[in-house]
Order: structure tokens, then C-alpha cells, then sequence
């Protein structure tokens, strides 16, 4: 257990609801058998090995081991000198942006606390660990951890703080059913979200084989049917190469400064102080094509953007964390804007619009990037004019307009994945405040549902195809 030299008495939240029969409250120390902190130290990141838990990394409430980043071995072995994180644990922010949250340790991780990371061990025969994280992320206690934070540059909460949040503890078979419940909607936005990563993968496998690696091209050369396309598609492919400034290119097909098939950061109009949809840096997604979360604010300054538009974030570490995304979130005309460290790019016709996304997302271009940032190693940058000399392949019509036929399919499958999880997400957000303060009976949960989204099959919220 974590020992620190002051003990804060419980208060229980001012919007909290009078408890049913049966269910009390506890400070979290009371129902927990170990509440640790992290070294205070910043760990050196490498490329590969046991994992490291940042608060960045579990921001919407679950550990995100894709977008973590590494330590060495015997980094991990000194940071988990206090306890070494297992399933079962909860990693709970407590410094910075994303303080308050709490995560599961997935099981079978290798994984250490970063900076500005507890853990929290719950005694398994007084809590759930997953009640526990949805009571922690719950709007209760988020309003709660608001009003007991301190820190003048970092908003934080210190240990006696998290020690002595107040938990509601209801018998543990409620919590185990609440849990239950709740998890069913999260395993089916989850399931959406690795659907749509998957389907990126297909689109981007493609983009690779016919623009990069020419697969198509060498099948034919070598007498073969090429592989996953139909006879048509594969008539539109030479059977030859020519030499072109970077190399040798498909027979027939172009090779062009990047400027003259796609537009780089092209003219978007917002007034002053106008609402529009505003996307933060933090929410531009790593491994999937589309941005989902986003609010209205009144436009200052910043990068506009409309449907159709890519947006690369050039600045250190997002560039080399792969933040880029395909905007398709807004209404027909309509204009968005961010930071003013997004590049946006617009494939030219006839290019599919997919075309520049997937572009930016291969391994060539994102090296030229950082290849070509300039400034401070704390503040380095990709200017626009570098691409000015990154080469591109230009394809013939109708293969750009094949590929394009399939990634808009596949895109917007993802567009539909992502709304039903949006349904989710409200179902579940709504559903969380009343089960977890005993408001609503775990028992009545299913008609509950059932008026809210008008059947009692959670299955029913969920976009099949």
C-alpha cells in the first residue's frame, strides 16, 4: 500500500444520490489492498519492449497498447519495483490534460507506470476492478476530483487526495452485474473500433500493392493472374516498367511533384468568432482514418478544413505518431478548423479523394516528413514548402478510379462503425450515472434501454452489414 504522511477524511461528492439498502461508502484506501505511485523520473523511450502507461495513453478510459510507447527491460524492471501492474489493476492519471481517468491493465501486458500514473489494486473481495473504473471515470466523481486538484502550471491530484476518494461499494454481486452491463456496451464500441482498423488495413494492404510495391505489375510480368482483383481490374495493369525520376514505375503511369496531384493547405473560409466544429490535436487519431470527436467553438485563428480534406499534424511527436486523418464528420459545405500545426491535403481529380490520405499514410511519406522537419529538437516542424520536392505516383484514370470505388466503400462502413459506437457511447454514458448511484435497479436496465433506444437488444444499437 502506498504510505503517505496525511490522511484526508471521506467526503462524499455534493451531487451523489442517498445510497439503496445495502450499498455504503468507503474511502479508496479502505477497499483497496495496494494504491501506488509512479517514479518520479522520465523514462527513456526506445522502439521496442515491455510497455509504458502515459496518461496521453488511456485518455478515454482504456489502454490504448498500439498508440503506448516502449522501455527496456531493465527500465520496466525498475519501475515496477513498488508493484509491477496486472490484470486485475487499474492505471489512474493524476498530473496533467488527462487527470481523473482510470484504465484496466489488459491482461497479458507487460506494462509500467510513466509520469503521472497511480495504480490501484482493489481488494477483489470488497470491489470490482471494473465497477471501480467506471465509478472512477463516472460524471460523479469527475465533478468530485475537479474540486480537489491543486497545482499551479499542471493541474494534478496528490496522493492523499486519490487515497481518500470517496467509492460507492453497493454488495459485489451489483457491482458485478452493473459491470457486466455497462462492459456489454463497451465491447461492442470496442469491437467497432478494431472492425474499422481492420478495414483500414485492407484499404491501406491495397493502396501499397498497386502504388507502392506494383504487385499487379509483376504478377502479369510473370504470367500470373494478379492477386484479389478481377479479370478487368487487372487488364487496367501494364505488364512492364519504364524509368522515371524515382526509380522505375509501372509502363505508362506518371511520376509528379506532390503539388501537382494534390492541393497543400487550399483556401478555406471562416469569420471571425463563427461556431464551427473544432478538432483538437489530442483527438486526431494515430491508427484510424477518421476523427470522432470534436465540439463547436468559435473560430480565432487556425487550420480550416471541409469533407475531403486530409489533415497530417507536421509538428514533433504527432508526425511521428502518425496523427492523420480523413475529414468526413461534417455537413455538406460546411467548414472546420484546429490547429494552425495541421498540413491539409485535397487529391486533385481525378484522384479519389482517399487517394491523398492513404498517400500519407505509407512509410515513404512519413520519413520524407520527418526527414524534412526543421527547429528545436523539443519544436521541430514540417514546413508545407518541403513537399514542394516529394515525388508522387500519378496513376492512370481508371485504376485511380477503381481504387477509389473501394475505399470509399470501406470508408464509409467505417462511418457507419463509428456512428453506431457514437449511439453506444451516449446509451452507455447515460446508463452509467443511474446504475452506478443505485438510481436505477440493475434489473430494470433492460427496459430502461429499451425506451431509450427503442428495443431491449443491446445487438439492436449496433450497425450490422
Amino acid at each position: 500500500m502506498s504510505m503517505v504522511s496525511e490522511t484526508i477524511a471521506l467526503h462524499i461528492p455534493s451531487t451523489a444520490r442517498p445510497l439503496p439498502l445495502g450499498w455504503i461508502w468507503a474511502r479508496l484506501d479502505e477497499v483497496c489492498v495496494g494504491i501506488y505511485d509512479c517514479p518520479h523520473s522520465t523514462p527513456k523511450i526506445i522502439n521496442s519492449g515491455p510497455l509504458i502507461a502515459r496518461s496521453q495513453d488511456i485518455r478515454e478510459g482504456v489502454f490504448r497498447l498500439k498508440e503506448a510507447a516502449h522501455v527496456s527491460e531493465e527500465t520496466y524492471l525498475e519501475r515496477i519495483r513498488r508493484a509491477e501492474p496486472r490484470y486485475g489493476d487499474l492505471l489512474y492519471s493524476r498530473e496533467g490534460t488527462y487527470f481523473g481517468i482510470a484504465a484496466e491493465v489488459p491482461p497479458h501486458t507487460q506494462v509500467c507506470l510513466g509520469q503521472r500514473m497511480v495504480l490501484i489494486r482493489p481488494s477483489v473481495d470488497r470491489l470490482n476492478f471494473r465497477f471501480l473504473r467506471y465509478w472512477l471515470n463516472s460524471p460523479v466523481l469527475t465533478a468530485h476530483v475537479q474540486g480537489h486538484r491543486d497545482g499551479t502550471v499542471a493541474e494534478r491530484l496528490n496522493m492523499p487526495t486519490i487515497c481518500g476518494l470517496p467509492i460507492v461499494v453497493p454488495p459485489l454481486t451489483t457491482q458485478q452485474a452493473i459491470a457486466h452491463v455497462l462492459g456489454m456496451l463497451d465491447d461492442k464500441i470496442e469491437l467497432n473500433r478494431r472492425m474499422n482498423e481492420t478495414l483500414e488495413s485492407i484499404v491501406q494492404a491495397l493502396f501499397n500493392s498497386w502504388f507502392v510495391d506494383f504487385d499487379p505489375v509483376y504478377a502479369k510480368m510473370a504470367g500470373q493472374q494478379p492477386f484479389g482483383i478481377d479479370a478487368d481490374t487487372a487488364a487496367l495493369f501494364p505488364a512492364s516498367f519504364q524509368e522515371s525520376p524515382v526509380g522505375i514505375v509501372p509502363n505508362g503511369w506518371s511520376v509528379k511533384k506532390l503539388g501537382e496531384i494534390v492541393e497543400i493547405n487550399p483556401t478555406r473560409y471562416l469569420k471571425r468568432d463563427e461556431l464551427a466544429p473544432y478538432l483538437e490535436m489530442a483527438n486526431m487519431p494515430t491508427t484510424s482514418a477518421r476523427a470522432i470527436d470534436w465540439q463547436d467553438r468559435e473560430f480565432t485563428s487556425g487550420t480550416k478544413f471541409m469533407n475531403g480534406d486530409v489533415l497530417i499534424a507536421r509538428i514533433t511527436p504527432c508526425l511521428e505518431n502518425g496523427k492523420t486523418a480523413f475529414v468526413d464528420f461534417l455537413s455538406e459545405g460546411q467548414v472546420g478548423w484546429g490547429s494552425t500545426e495541421y498540413l491539409v491535403f485535397r487529391s486533385k481529380p481525378p484522384l479519389p479523394l482517399e487517394y491523398a490520405y492513404f498517400l500519407a499514410r505509407t512509410d515513404g511519406f512519413r520519413s520524407f516528413a520527418i526527414q524534412n522537419m526543421t527547429g528545436s529538437s523539443g519544436r521541430q516542424r514540417v514546413p508545407a514548402e518541403s513537399f514542394s520536392s516529394f515525388w508522387a505516383i500519378a496513376p492512370p484514370d481508371g485504376i485511380a478510379k477503381k481504387f477509389g470505388e473501394t475505399a470509399s466503400l470501406i470508408m464509409a462502413a467505417m462511418k457507419r462503425n463509428d456512428e453506431a459506437s457514437k449511439t453506444l457511447a451516449e446509451v452507455r454514458d447515460a446508463l452509467l450515472p443511474k446504475l452506478i448511484s443505485g438510481e436505477l435497479p440493475i434489473q430494470d436496465a433492460d427496459r430502461w434501454m429499451e425506451k431509450y433506444t427503442g428495443s431491449d437488444n443491446l445487438s439492436a444499437a449496433v450497425v450490422e452489414d
